[in-house]
């Protein structure tokens, strides 16, 4: 049994939120650049440029890529064989969120109750916690802050088994023309496919943070992620939503068995700065 200390997690997480309010992914870009080289709408190309370039400044500068520096979404992997001492592993996330956000300077989004009061927290805690318990004895975090402005976009739709890959299809254009300029294009579309509600919109969230340039390890599926892709980007929206081929630059798509009576079909976005930060502990 490894034994894990608690302030380790904390430390992590907090050094994640700066990283990843600061600084994009690298492959995220490395995708911004391609796009600017190949995107034929002049408009568009020169918004690649000024995104391009807001997120070099961010890193030199270590500052926010956006001002929306979102809900804290932790997704932890936590192996079996790992003890946590010291303290607790929800309350380490949380004080890790709570001297990132402070000690960084970033913006505090939180609000400690949803339809009265919305009283702002004032250290955005506490945090979006996913866990799972996998083999092994480390512990492998990644936040991904996730700004408003792309979440308020998210869909849920309930199809049923003859709604087929068709419905799948219109569900995921639907959502991106429906979110249009207000997600920051380009956009990073995650789509989850199958489990039961709550379990479709965790499979969406999840392919929303992860890497650009990953594909679904079942090739029908990284096909259709293909096919989405090309299919979304025929919308004509573009970078900002003025016009072009890059609406996204990536469609990534997660599934979960399902009952024999449900196909459901979620779609959560992220906008251009596409954030999530990495640890193994």
């Amino acid at each position: 049994m490894k034994e894990v200390p608690a302030k380790a997690i904390t430390d992590a997480v907090a050094a994640l939120a700066i990283k990843a309010c600061c600084r994009l992914p690298e492959e995220m870009a490395e995708a911004l650049e391609k796009a600017r080289e190949t995107e034929p709408s002049a408009t568009g190309g020169d918004v690649l440029d000024q995104l391009v370039r807001n997120a070099q400044i961010a890193a030199d500068e270590e500052v926010p890529i956006c001002q929306d520096t979102g809900l804290a979404v932790v997704f932890a992997d936590i192996g079996q064989d790992v003890h946590i001492v010291g303290g607790n592993f929800e309350d380490a996330i949380n004080e890790g969120v709570r001297r990132g956000y402070v000690d960084g300077y970033l913006r505090k989004s939180s609000v400690a109750e949803p339809l009265f009061e919305r009283k702002n927290t004032g250290d955005n805690t506490p945090a979006v916690i996913h866990v799972r318990i996998v083999p092994g004895d480390k512990i492998r975090i990644r936040l991904a802050p996730k700004g408003a402005g792309s979440e308020n976009k998210s869909v849920l739709k309930m199809l049923v088994p003859a709604d087929g890959i068709e419905g799948v299809r219109k569900v995921v254009l639907d959502a991106v023309e429906t979110a249009g300029p207000n997600s920051c294009p380009p956009m990073v579309v995650g789509v989850g496919i199958g489990g039961n509600m709550e379990l479709a919109c965790l499979c969406a969230k999840r392919a929303a943070a992860r890497d650009v340039g990953t594909h679904n390890e079942d090739p029908r599926y990284a096909a259709f992620e293909d096919e989405l892709l090309e299919m979304v980007n025929k919308s004509g929206i573009g970078p900002q939503g003025l016009g072009g081929e890059t609406t996204a630059v990536a469609v990534n798509v997660e599934w979960a068995p399902t009952h024999i009576a449900s196909l459901p079909c979620a779609v959560n976005i992220n906008c251009h700065a596409a954030r999530h930060a990495e640890a193994v502990i």
